[in-house]
């Protein structure tokens, strides 16, 4: 069994500094459909959350004729 390593306070304490930047917007979708975001995303060599904020930006851009 792993010994798990314990978290300093000022490591919470950046932590928390860092993800005061950021809102979560929830979207819905099947488990399939999540499944073949995440393999797609990992084909492009991006995490999901950076994958679908690229499509988001790249959709605007079309949106505002760029």
């Amino acid at each position: 069994m792993e010994k798990q390593k314990s978290v300093s306070d000022a490591q919470k304490r950046a932590h928390q500094k860092y993800m005061e930047r950021f809102v979560e917007i929830k979207v819905r979708m099947t488990p399939e459909r999540r499944s073949e975001v995440q393999a797609h995303a990992q084909t492009q060599g991006e995490s999901t959350t950076a994958f679908i904020n690229r499509a988001i930006d790249e959709q605007i851009k079309r949106d505002n004729g760029e």
